[in-house]
């Protein structure tokens, strides 16, 4: 492997090519998270299953995304991120082709597992890693677009997914997305050989007044409690903004298609959704500069909370398409907050692995919210149950931010007294 590149590339022309190389990459890698949930309708009934077996190939998908991303980051750091992305875009060509000729739900499963777990998680954990080492003076935007990526294959994948299932089937359309997504991340993948640049000294990086914002606590203890604590409420946060989160984004074009709507007007739904969702990661992103991790996740929380609140009361077409675009603006920035609370309250050296935990957290969250939906459908018959469900795992994440802002509160209050 070669020497460190010359550190003058940090926040170059060079490290913002390859920043709009990563978004690429991540769209591509990415496309399956979303693409399953517009074929949720067809597989359903072409296998003959209920709603929430039909969930379980992206329950499978979300939790090999999250493991993945932990033995990819490992991988990305002993080879290289090139290396890792031309795994990944094996992987995702091998998952869509053996998906589409799958015989079961359960092969279908099988196939999206391999999807996150080598095709996913290659574009997630360890692309927002290497960001971070390509600049110092813009890190927060860079790793917010990077972090978008995913949100543009939300907006872009779905309606050609469907144009693609209503004119040829969902086999051709996963043959074509797998063809088409492969050999893309193949090639995006060439670019991103060169090493990243030499870091300078955390010194260097505080005297240019890129310190990571100070915390009333010391890093041996993050808000007040024992490290093993605060990350257990950390990821258990995680897993209950996720669950409620997945609510709406796997299952709107099912809802849509049982409202009389039909899959196409979901699939606009799910675009609208998500393409409001990368305004929001980058609004998010530079709300947090401001104000902070936790309070960031605090006002996310609240604001998703509302949102799926609105699911209840209307369900007409158009308000359907505001709700959905109000849910992409408020939930955005959830995510990206927990490796900025991370940075902020834990010590350094950790981070990496700390945030590995959290971000897998989140995608149990997803996993768990995505199948739960579909069985408290078939349970009720009703999304209505479902929206509650998820409102009450919102309740949740709402209450452990609450009271880590308010110890963060409390414990600067101490400061100044002792001060």
């Amino acid at each position: 492997m070669s020497a460190a590149a010359d550190p003058s590339l940090i926040d170059s022309r060079t490290a913002a090519w390859r920043l709009a190389t990563t978004l690429g990459l991540v769209a591509l890698g990415n496309s399956s998270m979303y693409v399953v949930s517009v074929v949720l309708p067809a597989v359903q009934a072409e296998f003959g299953v209920g709603r929430g077996a039909a969930s379980l190939p992206y329950t499978l998908m979300m939790l090999s995304l999250g493991l993945g991303g932990i033995m990819m980051g490992r991988q990305a750091d002993r080879h290289g991120i090139a290396r890792v992305l031309q795994v990944g875009a094996l992987a995702v060509c091998a998952g869509y082709l053996s998906a589409a000729a799958s015989g079961s739900v359960w092969s279908f499963g099988a196939a999206h597992a391999l999807l996150g777990f080598l095709g996913g998680a290659a574009t997630f954990a360890p692309l927002m890693a290497d960001t971070t080492l390509w600049w110092h003076k813009r890190r927060g935007i860079a790793v917010a677009i990077c972090a978008s990526g995913n949100y543009v294959a939300g907006a872009l994948w779905p309606p050609l997914a469907q144009w693609g299932i209503e004119h040829f089937g969902w086999r051709p359309t996963y043959i074509a997305l797998g063809l088409g997504c492969g050999l893309g991340m193949a090639l995006l993948a060439l670019r991103m050989r060169q090493r990243p640049p030499a870091q300078p000294t955390e010194a260097a990086v505080a005297a240019a007044g890129h310190a990571p914002r100070a915390s009333p606590y010391p890093p041996e203890r993050p808000f007040g409690l024992p490290p093993a604590h605060a990350q257990a409420l950390l990821c258990l946060a995680g897993v209950a903004c996720c669950v409620a989160m997945a609510m709406p984004q796997v299952h709107i074009v099912a809802y849509c298609t049982d409202l009389g709507y039909g899959a196409a007007q979901g699939a606009r739904m799910l675009s609208l959704m998500l393409l409001c969702g990368i305004a929001s990661r980058l609004v998010s992103g530079l709300i947090c500069d401001r104000i902070g991790g936790i309070r960031t996740l605090l006002l996310g929380s609240v604001l998703q909370g509302v949102a799926l609140l609105m699911f209840l009361p209307f369900d007409g077409l158009v308000p359907l398409y505001v709700v959905s675009a109000l849910f992409g603006l408020f939930q955005g920035g959830i995510v990206p907050s927990y490796a900025i609370i991370v940075r902020e309250h834990f010590a350094t050296s950790e981070a990496g692995a700390r945030v590995g935990a959290v971000i897998l957290a989140t995608m149990v969250g997803m996993a768990l919210g995505g199948w739960m939906s579909g069985w408290v459908f078939d349970l009720t018959g009703s999304y209505r149950a479902a929206f509650l469900n998820g409102i009450g795992w919102n309740l949740l994440n709402m209450s452990i931010a609450g009271w880590l802002f308010f110890r963060t509160r409390r414990g600067t209050g101490r400061m100044v007294e002792a001060g």
